[in-house]
């Protein structure tokens, strides 16, 4: 027996000396017992048919295109960063206890764990490093009033000469604070002072406040009585869904999102204001364009008060302004010397789909107003909002034929790119919005998230040619997975459904920064099947599906089938991509040469001659 110090014979034992005699010893027990051999011929015909089988349904998977386009760089970049993942997995991501975590999950570190968990660790990755370089394509779904820093937005709003906080009670308890509508509202300084009232009538945190009341939001700032936070973290929570709150899946779908929804309202008021949008708007584009996005889909609920500088009264439902600092920012975005990769941004009309349908139909005139307007901004049409709690595609049907009849009247062309089964149904009348969307003729699906239940559906999918536009971060946070390894995202890749990676709203759920690698990387480190290829064939995706031009659906199909061959502006943006995703594993190759020495040697996944009779879905 070793003493109690733990220094005895058994303690100096090499221990990978007792693993070779565990080894020999459970060797020789096989072979006195009979037990087959990997290298006899009956085990190794059944290994070989095995290993055949799985080639061959990887013939049927989403990146079986790509796999067999790629470059030897390509390879070995795929290779040493499969290499990295699997000495993090070992290294990075254990199950041993850690007393950081003790509260929040007992101390389990896995790859794929819950995001608000393990973002802090994923960003400190050698993985991260290298997926946050990679370019990135296009971003598709992505609600713009959810992309901006909050704490960034508050300051703003701070420093901004004229905005006032205006309430319909007191603000005097905390239930009030959380809850009360507060709004955000430019007033010119003589207006506040004939407006303003002494003492606590003029106090928005007092019950004896009087309705209507503005106060300067330095004024509210400086008289805010919650000692256990400040002015600007009590904004902060109200426009975002907090780290605890993300994992609180027992708590169901509807209580997070009715908070979800809560925070446009109070985005809304510091957004809309045309000096801190203009700001707002140069600042996202250069985090996305930082990440290597080269282009975007934005999407806007056309439901928000839009205010000019200095202007106390919004637009009351015309939206030229906000259309015109949008197109301006852009255009002075893409002049930047420091911008040379990113191609623009357009916009999806967007409409909450539980508003009646008066609200709708006024919705969708200025939606067609604005397309003759401003026809190189707008480039297509959603509903949005919590679909379970909404009214469905089919209930909308009506209206949805009337607009295309408005389109029509108008001489133009506003194509669909619907939301549908973000949701966890299946047959009910929300998971049927798939239905939908499919026969109404969208040209993407947003989440799509129960596709993955409707077989006939899914090949409707691809013989029509239709994106998912898939967003697994935000699908854990708003409650239909409960991680990434959860997610339906593999259940698609795997029937060879086009899918694009989007981050949906990452100021609001917690992101920490804009972009696009968070869900690469979450997507990448989940799934052994994804690979480098994956994420090259959905970065791929998202130019191939991108608005960035308009196309009536005949063309739009044909730039799809084209690809690279193409000679659209998308052809180009693809070509272009090809490039810098060359460049990108070149520098994995040259940086991480050491890794390649520590990979192990695998066959080739993509052998041309057993593919010959093989049909590529995408090219």
């Amino acid at each position: 027996m070793a003493p109690p110090n733990g220094k005895g014979p058994a303690a100096n034992a090499d221990p990978e000396d007792s693993d070779n005699e565990s080894i020999t010893s459970i060797q020789e027990y096989e072979l006195d017992n009979g037990i087959p051999q990997p290298e006899d011929p009956f085990i190794a015909k059944y290994l070989a048919g095995r290993q055949a089988l799985i080639q061959q349904e990887k013939r049927l998977r989403h990146d079986v295109a790509f796999r067999r386009s790629m470059t030897p760089l390509a390879r070995q970049a795929s290779k040493i960063l499969a290499a990295i993942r699997k000495r993090e997995l070992r290294d990075v991501w254990t199950n041993e206890f850690e007393e950081s975590l003790m509260d929040a999950n007992g101390g389990n570190l896995y790859p794929g764990m819950m995001f608000a968990l393990g973002r802090d660790r994923m960003e400190a990755t050698d993985v991260w490093k290298c997926i946050e370089g990679m370019p990135k394509g296009a971003l598709l779904h992505a609600h713009l009033d959810a992309m901006i820093d909050i704490g960034w937005l508050v300051d703003q709003g701070l420093a901004e000469r004229g905005l006032c906080l205006v309430a319909a009670q007191g603000l005097s308890s905390k239930e009030r604070r959380e809850s009360d509508y507060v709004e955000v509202r430019y007033y010119p300084e003589d207006e506040v002072k004939q407006l303003a009232r002494k003492g606590d009538e003029g106090n928005i945190w007092s019950e004896r406040y009087v309705a209507g009341t503005p106060l300067p939001i330095r004024e509210a700032q400086r008289m805010f009585p919650d000692s256990e936070t400040t002015f600007k973290k009590w904004v902060v929570s109200r426009c975002t869904v907090t780290a605890e709150e993300s994992l609180m899946h027992h708590h169901g779908l509807d209580a997070v999102w009715r908070k979800f929804q809560r925070c446009f309202v109070t985005i809304g008021q510091f957004l809309f204001y045309e000096p801190i949008f203009r700001r707002a708007m140069q600042r996202l584009l250069g985090q996305l364009a930082a990440d290597g996005i080269m282009y975007v889909d934005f999407r806007v609920a056309f439901k928000f008060p839009w205010r000019g500088e200095k202007r106390q009264k919004d637009d009351g439902g015309n939206y030229e302004g906000f259309f015109t600092a949008f197109g301006e920012e852009i255009e002075k975005f893409k002049k930047s010397e420091h911008v040379r990769s990113f191609k623009g941004a357009r916009m999806i009309w967007t409409v909450v789909r539980r508003s009646d349908t008066r609200e709708i139909a006024e919705s969708m005139k200025e939606c067609v107003r604005i397309k003759k307007k401003f026809p190189r901004l707008l480039c297509g049409f959603d509903f949005v909002a919590q679909e379970d709690k909404g009214r469905t595609l089919a209930d909308l049907t009506p209206l949805v034929f009337w607009f295309r009849k408005q389109c029509m009247e108008a001489g133009v062309d506003i194509p669909f790119f619907f939301h549908a089964g973000e949701c966890l149904g299946d047959g009910d009348s929300t998971d049927n919005n798939l239905f939908d969307a499919i026969l109404l003729g969208t040209r993407r699906i947003g989440h799509g998230y129960s596709l993955y239940k409707h077989p006939l559906l899914i090949d409707m999918v691809k013989e029509k040619k239709i994106l998912i536009e898939s967003c697994p971060v935000s699908n854990e946070i708003l409650r239909l997975s409960s991680s990434i390894l959860g997610h339906s995202l593999p259940a698609l890749l795997s029937r060879g459904v086009s899918v694009s990676l989007n981050n949906d709203d990452p100021a609001i759920l917690g992101h920490g920064k804009n972009g696009l690698s968070h869900d690469f990387w979450q997507s990448y480190m989940a799934f052994e099947n994804m690979g480098l290829e994956g994420l090259g064939t959905m970065a791929e995706n998202s130019l191939k599906w991108c608005a960035v031009e308009d196309q009536k659906t005949p063309e739009w199909i044909k730039g799809i089938n084209d690809g690279y061959m193409g000679k659209t502006a998308k052809a180009q943006m693809l070509k272009e991509w090809r490039r810098e995703f060359e460049k990108w594993c070149q520098w994995i190759v040259m940086e991480y040469a050491l890794e390649a020495e520590d990979s192990d040697e695998a066959e080739d996944e993509d052998d041309d001659d057993d593919d010959d009779d093989e049909e590529s879905d995408d090219e």
